[in-house]
């Protein structure tokens, strides 16, 4: 056999990086930062972080290198859009550090990994994604079988808080070989409980990721093992369409057993099947078939509530010189910017009629006088 001569190597250039080196780069650390800020540069952690940045940087760099690195505690509070939750946030310098993870470890393996129709909290999906993919399976579906047919919606019973510590550690374990990146993952998951060994908090983003990988198995028994053409997800809430009611029946069935047996969850009361031509509430728009094949969305009712309670809240805290006509803006295009995704023409305009903006004489600067 003829012997030819092998390339010539610069081992200068050969340099293989692990992924925890990689999340103990300092400038991959400083643009976690830098991407962790954004929007956000008013916060008083932030500029207190700032004050001696490259130091904090350093600091934070060889605590993960030499192990002594772990987790803060975490600050509570309530959120009520669009039921009450309760948040866990993080201390800023674990932002930064779980936001380097996300970045440069788990966004690149978990990406290739998760079934294209996972939508939320990934590069180019998300709610309008989720919107859009549902109304293309509808259309879809019309053009093949028509209004007949029926919907399997599930929802799973207090999903971040029922998430199982060692069933997710040993998920990630399959995937992820750097063992050190493992155990700085298990100190984060094992930073907080919402009951023994269970629970991720809704303040980590690394809580997103995980949420999201912790149903692949799930995911890839609907599209590969039950053969399900029309299926979307957007974290625990998915859609199945079939024209077969019994199909969908044995579906469910299968879907409860595996997930008891394999992440130990369950399903909530909100799980059923119902006709295709009753419609569809998911990601705040109530969606329904016509007879002739059109897509219809409205928002639904608990949602159009919640943006009425917004934009009152609105009024008032302008009227008291707690928020500047600039964050108003900013809030307002946000609210209307999601609304054009529906069916909402007449809804934006009586909404844009009905706010009314008007400050109490002496407030002022009130807000800013208070920073």
């Amino acid at each position: 056999m003829a012997a030819y001569p092998r390339p010539p190597v610069n081992r200068q250039e050969v340099v293989l990086i692990s992924d925890f080196e990689l999340i103990c780069d300092f400038q991959n650390l400083y643009l976690a930062h830098a991407a962790a800020r954004r929007g956000k540069q008013g916060k008083k952690d932030i500029i207190h972080f700032e004050l001696n940045l490259s130091e904090k940087i350093c600091s934070m760099q060889n605590r993960l290198v030499n192990g002594s690195y772990a987790p803060g505690t975490y600050r509570q509070f309530y959120i009520f859009d669009p039921k009450v939750r309760l948040i866990h946030a993080p201390l800023y310098e674990d932002v930064v550090v779980q936001h380097c993870i996300c970045d440069q470890v788990l966004a690149p393996l978990l990406e290739k990994r998760l079934i294209y129709d996972n939508a939320a909290c990934r590069k180019n999906k998300g709610t309008h994604f989720a919107i859009y993919r549902l109304t293309a399976f509808l259309h879809e579906y019309y053009n093949l079988h028509g209004i007949h047919g029926y919907i399997l919606k599930c929802d799973f019973k207090k999903y971040f808080s029922n998430i199982d510590h060692n069933v997710l550690k040993q998920k990630l374990a399959r995937i992820i070989w750097d063992k050190d990146v493992l155990k700085l993952l298990f100190l984060i998951i094992d930073s907080y409980e919402s009951e023994a060994e269970k629970g991720l908090p809704l303040g980590n983003q690394t809580s997103q990721w995980f949420a999201l990988y912790y149903l692949d198995a799930f995911d890839r028994l609907i599209k590969e093992q039950l053969r399900v053409k029309y299926y979307t997800l957007y974290m625990d809430d998915c859609i199945l369409i079939h024209e077969s009611k019994e199909f969908l029946k044995d579906c469910l069935a299968v879907l409860w057993k595996f997930i008891a047996d394999d992440v130990k969850l369950e399903f909530n009361e909100k799980t059923q099947i119902f006709p295709i031509s009753n419609g569809v509430n998911y990601l705040g728009f109530h969606f329904y078939l016509t007879k002739t094949g059109k897509v219809i969305r409205k928002v639904h009712k608990t949602a159009k509530n919640r943006f009425k309670h917004s934009l009152r809240a609105m009024e008032k805290d302008f009227a008291a010189g707690a928020v500047e006509l600039s964050e108003i803006q900013q809030r307002l295009c946000s609210y209307l910017g999601h609304l054009k995704h529906g069916h909402t023409y007449y809804l934006r305009q009586k909404t844009l009629r009905e706010f009314v903006l008007v400050r109490e004489a002496g407030t002022a600067g009130k807000k800013a006088e208070e920073n």
